[in-house]
């Protein structure tokens, strides 16, 4: 099933030629009616001799409504482009084709209508005229088809005409991602809200959950119909009127999207390839302010010309468009820009990023070089270049910064991974859907661990007398644009082990090469510090203590070292005297079966503020348990501690 739209002038008989080949009147408004003349979308259907059903989208053709003509122009597969016979091609026959062309419409049919007010001479010129006009766009070969919508003459021959060039359309390609552009809304009595459009991916399905963007609005589909008739599931390409529950008719209006939750986020800047028109009055400049339509949306825009300063008519080139406001578009869209005053259709083109993620630097070559990757369209080098530009990331943020579907992902990450670009650091296998496993390319990687190297280097630096860095220290260096998941740290640490430049030490990790370096200062300062443990064994300085006496380093150092333990945040002992303690603490428990916190301070002649966090620290090791106010014997040590971490 596919979707056609009509085109061309006003009063060249677009409406009443419709009527005429599927007994629909497309104008439905009274001011339509009482004006005869379109003003807003038109919809109609009809089947065609194959017996498939093909569904009409008749547009204005006045001047003052070339924006409801863009909104029902962008979801055809192909056009009816009508030319009334008694006044010829006209400007909006003109710039009807140009859009068409823009939005890459390439199949049709010709209509030259009003066939009953000429003669056959004038017909003929008519017809040269037409020919002249189409040479040199998509249209050239397009069938031409005289029709009489009052007498009937030709309707039966502009039927067939349209079957063999529909014929050679193929299906809309599902990727799996709905997306419905809405063009009408309107609520009906028992029903509610009802929105219609031209579904151009995935399928609709009744009782789904959907979302309306840019609003992020949520509702349910209550019915489905395709040209007034009930459906349980509608496919890409087809016209379908969609009842929703739980949304109101005022959360919704044209230009809005309808899709499944989490699919697409809507988005104010876009790169895009720009084809400016021959006929333009004058060239595109930077910065210039103009309209933007995609799909049944439009938006102020400002452009950003990228690698130049103007375009001239004719031209080709890149270009950021910045919105004013949300839409929602998806890679591979084409779109219209037309200056507001005076108005005229510029150019238009193709959407090659809808997550830029910033404004570009208009002249730099990295940023042309990955709008011609994205112009390309080859899937593997989309995807590696958005993780060249976003930097590391998990492969689900992946399918919407590269606005690719899940499986077109899933087969240019395999791509990727065979030909050695990429690598997925904590998963060996490659994907067989999308999940939340990291993706780095070969550099990003190797950049991280160059880092991390730089990282362990500087901690040495700023901490000589300690032997390794905390493992917690690693992932200060990798949180952004997000902090890496432990497995991917694990996997960055174990391969530079396994390297050799870097050593796993308990707690923590140094570089191969390093050992700590003590000046006489340092190991003087040492002393000083052991010496005072020594005077007071049971009631040592505590840790803010001995950072006064000698500074935090040659603690820290003396802790990693061993030489002092340390059972609670501020409470150390010496190594000696704490594994005297312990070995004291399981004879008298082996002697007495308990031991409250009064007997223990007299056990060493200390006091609550030593002894609480050394019998805590006792339970924690599951040397000792607490029972109400004793301890009882869990367990005999099995080796002595000689750690800062026991």
């Amino acid at each position: 099933m596919h979707v056609i739209g009509t085109a061309g002038h006003v009063d060249h008989g677009k409406s009443t030629l419709v009527k005429a080949l599927t007994g629909i009147d497309p104008d439905r408004l009274k001011e339509e009616k009482e004006r005869q003349m379109t003003i807003d979308l038109g919809f109609a259907w009809m089947p065609l001799p194959t017996g498939e059903e093909v569904g009409i989208v008749d547009v204005p053709g006045h001047i003052d409504f070339i924006n409801n003509m863009l909104a029902g122009a962008g979801g055809i597969a192909a056009a009816l482009l009508v030319i009334a016979a008694d006044e010829g091609v006209m400007p909006q026959t003109r710039e009807h084709l140009a859009i068409l062309t823009l939005l890459g419409v390439t199949r049709g049919v010709v209509a030259i209508t009003k066939v009953d007010l000429v003669d056959a001479d004038w017909l003929a010129l008519v017809e040269e005229d037409v020919r002249t006009l189409l040479a040199g766009t998509p249209f050239a070969d397009a069938p031409i088809v005289p029709v009489s919508a009052i007498t009937g003459q030709g309707l039966a021959e502009l039927q067939q005409a349209l079957t063999e060039v529909l014929a050679h359309i193929p299906p809309v390609p599902d990727r799996g991602q709905p997306r419905l552009p809405v063009d009408r809304v309107f609520s009906l009595a028992g029903f509610g809200t009802v929105v219609t459009g031209t579904l151009l991916d995935g399928s609709l399905r009744l009782g789904q959950e959907v979302e309306l963007l840019p609003t992020g609005v949520h509702g349910r589909v209550r019915g489905l119909q395709t040209h007034r008739q009930p459906q349980e599931i509608v496919l890409p390409g087809r016209r379908v009127a969609v009842n929703l529950s739980g949304v109101r008719k005022n959360e919704v209006r044209r230009g809005d999207v309808l899709t499944l939750p989490g699919l697409y986020r809507p988005t104010t800047l876009v790169d895009v390839k720009l084809q400016v028109l021959p006929d333009t009055s004058r060239p595109l400049r930077h910065n210039e302010p103009l309209m933007f339509f995609v799909g049944t949306a439009q938006a102020p825009a400002r452009l950003r010309l990228l690698g130049t300063d103007t375009l001239p008519p004719g031209a080709t080139g890149w270009a950021q468009l910045v919105l004013q406001r949300p839409v929602v578009a998806a890679r591979g869209d084409r779109f219209i820009l037309r200056r507001p005053s005076p108005s005229e259709t510029v150019g238009g083109g193709t959407i090659l990023d809808t997550a830029p993620g910033r404004k570009h630097k208009r002249f730099r070559p990295d940023v042309l070089a990955g709008l011609q990757v994205m112009a390309e369209g080859k899937l593997d080098a989309i995807l590696h270049h958005k993780i060249t530009q976003w930097g590391p990331a998990p492969l689900s943020a992946l399918v919407s910064r590269s606005g690719l579907s899940p499986a077109e992902v899933i087969t240019a990450l395999r791509q990727l991974l065979a030909a050695g670009k990429v690598i997925t650091p904590a998963h060996r296998t490659p994907p067989e859907r999308v999940d939340d496993r990291w993706v780095f390319t070969q550099e990003q990687w190797a950049a991280a661990l160059e880092r991390l190297r730089q990282g362990v280097q500087a901690y040495h630096q700023s901490h000589p007398l300690r032997r390794a860095m905390p493992r917690e220290h690693v992932g200060r260096w990798f949180t952004r644009p997000r902090p890496w998941p432990p497995d991917v740290l694990q996997a960055l640490l174990a391969q530079a082990v396994a390297a050799g430049w870097l050593v796993e030490e308990p707690g923590g990790y140094r570089l191969a090469d390093h050992t700590p370096r003590l000046t006489p200062e340092h190991r003087a300062a040492m002393r000083a510090v052991l010496e005072a443990f020594r005077a007071q064994p049971y009631t040592p300085p505590t840790y803010s203590e001995a950072v006064a006496l000698a500074g935090p380093e040659v603690v820290d150092a003396l802790l990693e070292q061993g030489d002092l333990v340390r059972v609670s945040e501020d409470i150390l002992f010496m190594r000696e005297t704490y594994e005297a303690m312990v070995d004291r603490v399981v004879q008298y428990l082996h002697e007495h079966n308990t031991l409250t916190v009064a007997e223990a301070r007299d056990l060493f002649g200390s006091s609550r503020k030593y002894v609480v966090p050394f019998l805590e620290h006792l339970d924690a090791r599951h040397i000792t348990r607490r029972v109400g106010d004793h301890r009882v014997l869990r367990r005999a040590p099995t080796q002595k501690t000689s750690s800062s971490h026991p």
